[in-house]
């Protein structure tokens, strides 16, 4: 399925309205650490670690990953202007230790990775996508780039584990489509998302869940929604911290007048940007639940490209 052929969003307007077993003041990371990581190229091979690298340079190429495949340990050099797209299908398949160096800029409107899983469980690790894409990024169905994309046929399940993404003008992780046909699930884990348009995590279908992660908006990003549960659900939210600073909604559940339900733990979220129940949705806040949200880059999530693609935050 090619990859920019996604379905419209109808509700893509801004509306305004903790780690496995830390707490968040246990990380070393932290959002200045955003503004001070290093993406500069380098020379592939070696890095400040043990592990080699390859380096592929973005040339309007795809590379597909099929079942029981593991693609890992790429830079991606995105300051050639052009753009790449990643393919990932069959099942049991696993890309790790891949860092994206400079800001894509291609203007495809594409997702960067395109992925699916038909009844198995794949894996997406220790990834960097954190110098995003500029503001003109868009194709001719009004879209912006999306760093990943879950098709509808998804139908397994997929794990994102230590995923550091930010700027993008479109969605972070888009994976909202499977709740209308092939019912997979998704669990986002110890990731970070800063910056994007539309929405950061968006999730759709029961058993599927954002844990241990951070959202995080500035005033200089693209104001997208922090969490958006679209139906069928229960989409399920534990050990987050949503820093909105009053942008758009923390979390927002229902679309295209379906409903859904968000069941919200352990989380502290911005109370400006609030929570959306849209279409007869009900988010759900348990009492461990506050609103003085302090966003984290989770412990062993890279801070740039190099650092990714050898391994290095792991």
């Amino acid at each position: 399925m090619a990859q920019n052929s996604r379905p419209s969003d109808t509700e893509n307007t801004p509306t305004t309205g903790r780690n496995s077993s830390l707490t968040r003041r246990n990380y070393v990371q932290s959002i200045a650490a955003v503004a001070t990581a290093a993406t500069t190229l380098g020379v592939a091979g070696t890095a400040t670690g043990q592990t080699d690298y390859e380096l592929i340079e973005a040339d309007n190429q795809t590379i597909t990953i099929g079942s029981g495949e593991t693609w890992e340990n790429k830079l991606i050099d995105m300051t050639t202007g052009q753009d790449i797209i990643i393919t990932a299908h069959g099942e049991d398949w696993t890309v790790r230790n891949v860092g994206f160096t400079g800001e894509n800029t291609s203007g495809s409107g594409s997702a960067t990775f395109g992925i699916s899983d038909s009844g198995g469980s794949s894996t997406i690790e220790n990834v960097y996508l954190g110098d995003g894409s500029d503001e003109r990024n868009g194709s001719s169905s009004g879209h912006g780039q999306t760093a990943f994309w879950v098709d509808p046929d998804h139908a397994g399940h997929i794990d994102f584990q230590n995923v550091n993404i930010q700027g993008f003008a479109d969605n972070a992780i888009y994976a909202s489509a499977p709740g209308n046909a092939g019912g997979g699930t998704v669990h986002i884990d110890r990731c970070f998302a800063a910056n994007c348009y539309v929405s950061h995590f968006r999730l759709a279908t029961a058993g599927s869940k954002v844990t241990n992660s951070s959202v995080y908006i500035n005033e200089e990003g693209y104001q997208g929604r922090g969490i958006w549960a679209w139906a069928p659900g229960t989409v399920e939210v534990d050990n987050c911290q949503l820093e909105m600073n009053g942008q758009n909604v923390a979390i927002d559940a229902g679309a295209n007048g379906n409903p859904t339900d968000v069941v919200v733990t352990d989380t502290d979220y911005d109370e400006q940007a609030g929570v959306g129940e849209n279409a007869g949705s009900t988010v759900q806040l348990g009492d461990d639940v506050g609103t003085d949200p302090s966003a984290f880059i989770p412990d062993g999530t890279p801070t740039s490209a190099e650092e990714a693609a050898a391994g290095d935050a792991n």
